[in-house]
């Protein structure tokens, strides 16, 4: 089962007085790229998350930010640290007298120092614990995510892949009689201009010409390649790059496709066919 790399997973859970939330964001690219965000208090959990998610994920830009939101911020109340304030205060005016005066400490300048501000309540003990729990539900979440828009681009893929077989079997349909048609034009323009030549050397010349307009080598390859796209999209491991082989693999068909067209009609096929892979190739780069 195809995964995308575009997810957002967002969980949290209360303690003490405050909660926990994990957010874990992923974008595409081209390797596993990781980025933390966490509370001092919590940045012993580095390592075991960096771990996980190797083990789980192989590709995309990951961003994992863990936040504490406390209560007491969300109602407005903030604890002071009073002996603190005081203590300030009196080395304060120790350092007026001294200097013979000046301007006091302002409010603000005392709530910026360093400890005047502290935490409502310590941190409970088993937070880590509580806190790599609720990673592991929120990663599950952001897989589950990937995994149903993986099934989305699945069903955009298959669909074009659907179209491009649809060009390619109606091209081979027809190529036999354009093959004839443009056969019977060369030998008309030929009778026109009262040009004389040996007719076996002509019927060498025809089927020189018809050997450069062949272009069933060509369809076999798209077909084979798209037989190979919709085996790839059915495996169950990381696939997005081999897919974007595959596309390129398919576009340069496309491209001799075009460069052997003789009649405008197989020109434009041709082009949809290119249209079409492009629409898959862009939409193959989310794919992990």
């Amino acid at each position: 089962m195809i995964q995308s790399m575009t997810a957002f997973a967002r969980k949290q859970i209360p303690f003490g007085r405050g909660i926990l939330v994990w957010e874990i964001r992923s974008v595409n690219h081209r390797y596993l790229e990781t980025a933390f965000r966490f509370p001092e208090a919590l940045r012993a959990l580095e390592p075991a998350i960096r771990e996980s998610l190797r083990k789980t994920l192989s590709r995309g830009k990951i961003d994992c930010q863990l936040r504490i939101e406390s209560e007491d911020r969300k109602s407005g109340a903030l604890q002071i640290d009073v002996e603190a304030v005081f203590r300030l205060n009196e080395a304060s005016g120790q350092i007026l007298s001294l200097t013979g005066g000046g301007p006091a400490l302002t409010v603000m300048e005392i709530l910026k120092w360093p400890g005047v501000l502290r935490e409502a309540d310590a941190l409970p003990e088993d937070l880590d614990e509580v806190a790599l729990a609720l990673f592991s539900a929120t990663l599950e979440d952001l897989i589950a995510t990937r995994q149903r828009e993986g099934q989305e681009l699945f069903g955009f893929i298959s669909k074009r892949i659907e179209a491009v077989r649809e060009i390619v079997s109606s091209v081979r349909i027809r190529m036999p009689d354009i093959m004839a048609r443009q056969q019977q034009a060369l030998r008309d323009r030929l009778d026109t201009l009262k040009v004389d030549l040996d007719p076996a050397r002509l019927e060498q010349e025809i089927v020189i010409y018809a050997h450069k307009c062949d272009i069933d080598e060509e369809l076999d390859r798209l077909e084979t390649h798209l037989n190979e796209v919709e085996r790839v999209l059915r495996l169950a491991e990381p696939s997005g790059r081999r897919l974007d082989f595959l596309m390129q693999e398919l576009n340069r068909e496309a491209n001799t496709l075009s460069s052997k067209s003789i009649v405008a009609e197989t020109t434009l096929n041709a082009v949809d066919l290119k249209v079409l892979i492009e629409q898959m190739r862009e939409q193959i780069q989310n794919i992990e």
